[in-house]
């Protein structure tokens, strides 16, 4: 089950080795993993980043950036593969609807959506991640998303765009104190078994 996590890490031994024993993916994953071309799509219907002191903040006027880290690996201490994304949300205080705008390219823009809507449409609009796998090798997905921090000095989003340097940064790095985060993790996965 997705949930808040303030500084879980990445899965076990055991678990790795369990992993090899579990069924194909349900359909109440934490993520869902779908095949678009060449990539991987990843959604995350069980994560839900808008309420606590994001809705807050939100409600209060604040546009709030959210960081996305999608990695496709076979071993935690090893990725394959990483999709770095970032979206700002925002809330209308006279319709009571949220935005939200997705700033790497290709960038997007959507409005006047539930908070639900809103969180739907940010995590089906993050990177696809291209696997380069063999058909038949196991694999995982971990998504993570935090919250950024206004402290932070240097800005992920900046002039011409997204500053990826800043985006790895902000992942390699545990979340500070209260810094809201989210992730989940599936697998094991194969493309073989994925529509």
């Amino acid at each position: 089950m997705a949930e808040e996590e303030h500084g879980a890490g990445w899965l076990s031994r055991r678990h790795l080795l369990l992993g090899g024993l579990t069924a194909p993916v349900a359909s109440n994953a934490p993520l869902a993993v779908r095949r678009e071309g060449e990539s991987l799509r990843v959604t995350a219907p069980q994560i839900h980043f808008l309420n606590g002191r994001p809705l807050e903040q939100l409600r209060n006027g604040a546009s709030l950036g959210f960081a996305s880290q999608v990695v496709l690996y076979t071993d935690p201490l090893a990725p394959l593969s990483r999709g770095l994304d970032r979206f700002v949300v925002s809330f209308d205080l006279w319709e009571e609807k949220f935005s939200a705008t997705r700033l790497g390219p290709p960038q997007r823009t959507s409005s006047r959506m539930t908070a639900a809507a809103c969180e739907a449409w940010c995590l089906e609009n993050l990177l696809a991640v291209p696997p380069g796998l063999a058909p038949q090798r196991r694999f995982w997905i971990r998504l993570e998303l935090r919250l950024e921090d206004a402290r932070d000095n240097e800005p992920v989003i900046g002039e011409p765009g997204i500053n990826l340097t800043r985006l790895i940064e902000l992942f390699s790095r545990p979340p500070r104190g209260q810094q809201p985060r989210w992730s989940a993790t599936v697998g094991p996965l194969r493309l073989d078994d994925l529509k």
